[in-house]
């Protein structure tokens, strides 16, 4: 199972985002916003070592996302990838000495290769200095790992688009968000276009993309004040005819496990949920 393309992961909300990206050998780590020490022992729940690892992905500097990938890349020699926008956020903190990091490939819409994957970085907005979410590809099956998003833009439709699974902000609850604990003014950056997508804006987002080819939906960055999975579940599913059960969300504390992405996975079991 482990030689296409799938994908797992670590966490995903406020307090620490990762998820790994795996074709063969290639095995990438999307954001590190957990310590390295966290990172290593939510690796081992997986299946993996982070000397395994080939590289990290960053989508941009916020800590949720970024706290530990100087630790960690440092700890275990990994290539750090990222914006030029997200470099020069992190250098200001004093993070990334010593650390090999690549700011040229994480250009607008070019993809590259790294290993047996293919990335195409797709900027997006939010409130961060050079954003960026990730669409890989891999002997044909193609993933969407698409979070922290204010609002979707005719890249992202372009880039997203016939994907074979998508790992899907679904963040807040409207009426959650307006009747919970965050002030106005936290309310407004969260609900706007350079905030974080609701359940809504997710589902609308599935209702204008191509999914044809969609079977494996896992819904991310779920809001543990402004949201609830059940909600963000119906939503996602009534947006694309499926059961409910066939839409998964990753936790903060578990994450979630191994999802087989390609269209012989597809063939073979459905809808990932089913």
């Amino acid at each position: 199972m482990s030689d296409g393309l799938r994908f797992a992961s670590l966490g995903s909300g406020s307090r620490g985002n990762a998820t790994v990206v795996q074709s063969g050998a290639t095995r990438v780590l999307v954001d590190c916003g957990f310590s390295a020490r966290e990172t290593v022992k939510r690796l081992a729940r997986i299946g993996l070592e982070a000397e395994s690892l080939t590289a990290i992905l960053l989508t941009h500097e916020h800590a949720d996302h970024a706290s530990g990938a100087a630790a960690f890349a440092a700890r275990f020699g990994l290539p750090v990838f990222l914006s030029a926008g997200t470099h020069r956020a992190l250098v200001s903190r004093g993070c990334f000495d010593g650390v090999k990091v690549d700011r040229n490939r994480i250009l607008r819409g070019v993809a590259f290769s790294l290993g047996s994957l293919t990335v195409l970085p797709v900027r997006v907005p939010h409130d961060a200095q050079e954003p960026c979410q990730y669409v890989f590809e891999s002997a044909g099956a193609k993933l969407g790992v698409l979070t922290d998003i204010g609002d979707v833009t005719p890249q992202v439709l372009a880039a997203y688009g016939g994907c074979h699974a998508l790992l899907l902000e679904s963040n807040h609850d409207i009426g959650m968000l307006r009747s919970g604990p965050y002030p106005a003014a936290l309310q407004a950056r969260v609900g706007g276009e350079y905030g974080h997508m609701s359940n809504d804006q997710a589902a609308q987002l599935l209702r204008a993309l191509d999914t044809s080819r969609l079977h494996a939906l896992v819904l991310a960055h779920l809001s543990e004040q402004n949201n609830q999975p059940a909600l963000a579940r119906r939503m996602a599913a009534a947006a694309i005819g499926w059961r409910e059960s066939e839409v998964s969300v990753a936790s903060q504390a578990e994450g979630h496990g191994w999802v087989q992405v390609g269209t012989q996975s597809a063939l073979a079991t459905g809808h990932a949920g089913a």
